[in-house]
């Protein structure tokens, strides 16, 4: 494996024209080493939970707790029926307390919290600790947990992950090496989106021979403490805390990250397509699939430029409240 590129003193102007167009992972070494919550993690443990107490409003977040044979690694019950943790809720305040307490000893439950909106939890955070690559407007999430291991897995939305206390090893691979990382069930995934099903800390050749092959092609870090990285949509991203207390701050967006923009769950339509496609007969799946390479994939302008600007529909720019129109009209589409 190799090493994913890294940069130092990344503003935001070259971070929304160079590096996130570019769609490749990037380290960001030290992109939030002066934040406070960076400087309170590097002096312990306590001092970053009576930091964290000083935003915390007391509403609950979700967290997941894993028995000690899980050895961290968030992932399914043996015959994938369900998940190998179980969720419950709590303040930021006690996620921390519950993580310190099981950091003490060797063989102990983990917990992990994930995902939860900071301006929800702590607000006032945000205020604090800035990441000044994207806009304001974007959402920081905080990740706070023993030794966890979340397999690789794909997002659809650009990733800035900033890390805050601990150390973290991300395995990244390219989208294309999908074939290779033997993914799970689309539509139940612990993560949210699908995941490998390989155990990066005990692969198994026999059942999974091809992983051999993604692993020379994956891109590998270890992340510090003030470290942050650029993953691109839809990159492969296996991540795997290597302290007893971890915390880290993520941001997703859609588009640029200066300019976020909405945009509709292209998930949604894979799993559209696995239901309305997969069934036809191989000839039907090709002719379908020449008539998404012309739409969906191809280029714009060749299955549009020869129609009037005015009249092109889903083809053309849509407005707004043209896209919620053909969405409403999917949707009924569906009901049926």
């Amino acid at each position: 494996m190799r090493a994913i590129a890294d940069r130092e003193g990344v503003g935001a102007g070259e971070f929304a024209t160079e590096v996130a167009p570019a769609r490749r992972p990037v380290v960001l070494r030290g992109a939030v080493a002066k934040w406070p919550a960076v400087a309170a993690g590097r002096e312990s443990a306590p001092a970053l939970a009576e930091y964290l107490a000083r935003f915390d409003n007391g509403r609950e977040v979700d967290a997941i707790r894993m028995p000690p044979s899980a050895r961290g690694r968030i992932f399914y019950n043996e015959d994938l029926s369900g998940f190998n943790f179980i969720r419950e809720k709590m303040s930021v305040s006690e996620a921390v307390k519950r993580a310190m307490k099981n950091a003490r000893f060797g063989n102990s439950p983990a917990l992990a919290v994930q995902s939860a909106p900071i301006p929800e939890c702590l607000p006032g955070f945000a205020a604090e600790n800035v990441l000044e690559l994207v806009d304001a407007a974007v959402v920081p999430r905080i990740w706070i947990g023993n030794g966890v291991v979340t397999p690789a897995h794909f997002d659809e939305s650009s990733n800035i992950a900033c890390v805050v206390a601990g150390r973290r090893r991300f395995t990244l691979f390219p989208p294309e090496q999908i074939a290779n990382l033997y993914i799970g069930p689309l539509g139940n995934a612990p993560t949210g989106t699908p995941i490998s099903l390989v155990s990066f800390r005990e692969p198994d050749p026999e059942r999974f021979p091809r992983f051999r092959e993604a692993l020379e092609h994956a891109q590998v870090a270890d992340m510090e403490p003030g470290d942050a990285i650029f993953i691109p949509p839809l990159w492969w991203h296996h991540v795997e805390s290597l302290e007893p207390l971890n915390m880290l701050v993520n941001y997703w967006w859609k588009g640029n990250p200066l300019e976020p923009s909405v945009l509709p769950s292209a998930l949604d339509s894979l799993l559209h397509a696995i239901v309305g496609l997969r069934s036809l007969s191989p000839g039907e799946r090709e002719a379908w699939r020449a008539i998404f390479e012309y739409y969906v994939f191809g280029d714009t302008q060749a299955a549009s430029g020869h129609i009037p600007e005015a009249r092109r529909g889903v083809l053309g720019d849509m407005s707004p409240e043209f896209r919620k129109s053909v969405r409403d009209f999917l949707v009924e589409q569906l009901k049926r």
